[in-house]
């Protein structure tokens, strides 16, 4: 069992900021990328940003310069900082991550829930 659990969503004003957290829990035997997505109502989910188990990051072109993805390796836990929000950020955000369950020798997708971002102008 491997659960991924997002948090730190929620309203905010234009031009404001957050901090996703999401932490892995489970039998792990170790985490390769993990990642944010997120999905507005009748849109496919899209790369927000990626960060390697080394810390290598890419992110979305629209991302650039406002989002900072980074991760806690001992915590298994990946962060989003979010500055300067904007409407056209309001979405269910998801928590990603490529993790070899204990007895396993491969690497599986896992998704979390999502947490909602809207931001208001």
């Amino acid at each position: 069992q491997v659960q991924l659990v997002e948090s730190g969503g929620g309203l905010v004003q234009a031009g404001g900021s957050l901090r996703l957290s999401c932490k892995a829990s489970g039998t792990i035997y170790g985490i390769r990328a993990m990642g944010w997505y997120h999905q507005s109502p009748g849109k496919q989910r899209e790369l927000v940003a990626t960060i390697s188990r080394t810390g290598n990051t890419d992110y979305a072109d629209s991302m650039k310069g406002r989002f900072t993805i980074s991760r806690d390796n001992a915590k298994s836990t990946v962060y989003l900082q979010m500055n300067s929000l904007k409407p056209e950020d309001t979405a269910v955000y998801y928590c990603n991550a490529d993790i070899m369950v204990g007895g396993t020798d491969y690497y599986t997708p896992y998704w979390g829930q999502g947490t909602q971002v809207t931001v208001s102008s």
